[in-house]
């Protein structure tokens, strides 16, 4: 099968900012008498002076996306804003084939004073596009963006929704060689976003992307190539995207205790996840095994009936499922003031990722609340699969007779 052109080609990028801005200045003037004659301020740091990004290199295909991960301040945006030409980078280099569409910031691009159908002509020119191309499209771009009643309305007084559907239709339906997106889709409403993935399966394959996000189930739905960046370094790089999202998981596992809610009658002595697969970092379970967790509470007035739920949230903090058992616990040790009972379930379905539990504790009789713990433990399903739905569901299936 013959490979596809390579249409993004980074070599050794690397940007340094200073944290001072009389320094930064400063050296500013010394940097245009010391490198007059082209790039070469790849040099050791100098004082208040910090690595934005730091010698990263990769190349992407017609037919590829590639996502860029990490925490705020990774240098993701940075590396963004070089790739498109905003900032100049201090050593390395950047070659780009094609027409390149960026969606780096909200309404990035955009003349605030111009209407929408306004700016959708100067975009596209930006682009390279002839005024006639752009009037061949411009009516779709309206319609997907959904935004026909406010085309000629000035971009000022756009939502941040408006902008971002006017912004992704514009850098969608002119179809560039190259499409950059830094997490704007997250300001975007579902039914949009979803009309969004939709549309770069449609591109995908004449097209190469670039793309940012937090959200990892985004990153695994579309991209097939990953950058996890740390401190402006590429600390992981490769294929393996589910490699990437499950070292970006694991350096958030804390299992830092926080109490929401204590009406001082219960307190969580401690919890664990009974379980072979444990280590330092975070415990770990096979998909479609059981999950099963230790409580242990102490009371400290008299031994009142409480009803436990378990409360599972993923790594975006939406909760996904509920462990409950609506009978009353009795199981105590009245000398010693203690709770302990375990909870289990069974081939457990939830699909590969990070996730943490929450305890809520409330009185059997009235569901007065007691206590509720926040983040009280997280756990790891692992999978070899990728999946970017909540729920990796265990099916059967049967053949029939063609009718």
């Amino acid at each position: 099968m013959e490979e596809k052109e390579v249409l993004v080609k980074v070599e050794g990028l690397s940007k340094k900012f200073c944290k001072d801005l009389k320094t930064s200045l400063w050296y500013g003037v010394k940097d245009l008498f010391s490198n007059a004659t082209g790039n070469k301020n790849a040099r050791d740091l100098r004082p208040k002076e910090f690595w934005a990004v730091k010698d990263i290199s990769f190349e992407l295909r017609r037919g590829e996306c590639i996502g860029l991960i990490g925490h705020n301040g990774a240098g993701k945006s940075t590396l963004l804003k070089i790739i498109n030409g905003l900032i100049n980078p201090d050593a390395g280099k950047v070659t780009i084939k094609g027409r390149v569409g960026a969606l780096i910031e909200l309404a990035a691009g955009f003349n605030p004073i111009l209407s929408g159908r306004e700016n959708i002509y100067n975009n596209g020119a930006i682009l390279g596009f002839t005024r006639k191309e752009i009037a061949a499209k411009v009516e779709e771009i309206i319609d997907f963006a959904e935004l026909r009643e406010f085309i000629d309305m000035p971009v000022q007084n756009y939502s941040s929704g408006m902008k971002v559907r006017l912004g992704f239709a514009v850098a969608a339906q002119m179809e560039p060689d190259v499409l950059i997106i830094d997490e704007v889709l997250a300001v975007g409403d579902l039914g949009f976003v979803l009309k969004c993935f939709k549309t770069i399966d449609t591109i995908l394959p004449r097209t190469a992307i670039i793309f940012v996000s937090h959200s990892m189930p985004m990153v695994s739905r579309i991209c097939n190539h990953i950058i996890l960046m740390d401190r402006g370094e590429a600390k992981f790089q490769g294929s393996d995207v589910s490699k990437a999202i499950d070292i970006y998981y694991k350096r958030f596992a804390d299992n830092v205790s926080h109490v929401v809610f204590d009406d001082g009658n219960l307190e969580l002595m401690n919890v664990k996840l009974v379980n072979e697969k444990t280590n330092v970092k975070i415990d770990e379970l096979d998909w479609g095994g059981d999950f099963k967790l230790y409580y242990k509470f102490k009371y400290r007035d008299k031994l009142i009936p409480f009803v436990f739920s378990t409360i599972i949230f993923d790594k975006e903090q939406r909760p996904v499922a509920e462990l409950t058992r609506n009978e009353e616990i009795f199981i105590g040790n009245s000398q010693e003031k203690e709770i302990s009972f375990f909870v289990s379930h069974n081939n457990i379905q939830l699909s590969k990722g990070v996730y943490s539990i929450r305890v809520v504790v409330r009185k059997g009789l009235n569901k007065e609340p007691v206590l509720t713990v926040t983040d009280i433990l997280s756990f790891q399903i692992t999978h070899p699969e990728e999946t970017w739905v909540p729920f990796l569901l265990n099916s059967n299936f049967e053949e029939t007779e063609v009718k």
